[in-house]
């Protein structure tokens, strides 16, 4: 049977392109498809210890069996970054990315520069006592070297499903009213947001507990890389290792 075999990040430059298609036996596991790209890219089985794997973008470990016609996704530790809702924050941020991103509940991916003061206008209510946003930028140093600019990729169904399931963790964990979340891909220059979390409640303690699970979850869960553009080259961001409930290829 065959399966498609998605590579991103660093790891879509170790394997020369950004997919493959791949034939495997009828009852291959996602075990059987790393042994065949190490056998390939022998340097894949130094990077496994950090890697996660997802099938039909959901996180699945090695010994998940597979079906004709899968879809599984290699991730390096991610970088990371509307239904109609009166006007909610992510439908308010998105709407002119109709055709170039995608968007959820709670949630949006854009390419186009993220509006805050729209974005919060749009989360707040008379009933709210605190409206927190949270603003990831591009900054112009990384560890002492000049950043030019940043490009930022994602598994982009993925990536929305993983920030809509954050969105309703934190609507469920804190005493909070309402979430947006937004991540913006492509290239942003210095000073851009690159993310944005907004938190709507009563009060402002859930509000800022709220948003700072969601950032520090979003950063370790959901897969978007960033490439840092320096004077003198480029490389991957060093991701945020995977939170140990999501399986590594190897274990």
């Amino acid at each position: 049977m065959h399966i498609r075999v998605l590579f991103f990040g660093v790891l879509r430059d170790l394997a020369g392109s950004s997919s493959e298609t791949v034939e495997v036996r009828d009852d291959a596991s996602v075990k059987d498809v790393l042994a065949y790209f190490e056998a390939r890219l022998p340097a894949l089985k130094q990077s496994l210890s950090s890697v996660a794997v997802a099938v039909n973008q959901t996180y699945a470990g090695p010994e998940t069996k597979l079906k004709a016609d899968d879809e599984i996704a290699l991730l390096p530790p991610v970088s990371g970054g509307a239904t109609d809702r009166s006007e909610s924050a992510t439908s308010q941020a998105s709407r002119s990315e109709k055709h170039s991103g995608l968007a959820s509940k709670h949630a949006s991916i854009v390419r186009s520069p993220i509006n805050t003061e729209r974005a919060l206008s749009a989360l707040k209510r008379g009933d709210d006592g605190a409206a927190l946003v949270f603003e990831g930028i591009v900054r112009n140093q990384t560890r002492g070297r000049r950043t030019l600019f940043l490009d930022y990729e994602a598994y982009e169904e993925m990536a929305l499903r993983e920030m809509e399931s954050l969105a309703a963790q934190a609507l469920e964990k804190f005493k909070i009213r309402d979430v947006a979340l937004v991540h913006r891909l492509g290239r942003l220059q210095i000073g851009e947001t690159s993310v944005l979390v907004g938190v709507a409640s009563a009060h402002r303690a859930a509000a800022f507990e709220a948003c700072r699970w969601l950032i520090d979850t979003l950063k370790r869960t959901v897969p978007i890389w960033k490439k840092e553009h320096f004077e003198d080259g480029a490389v991957w961001a060093d991701g945020e290792p995977f939170p140990d409930d999501i399986p590594r290829a190897n274990s």
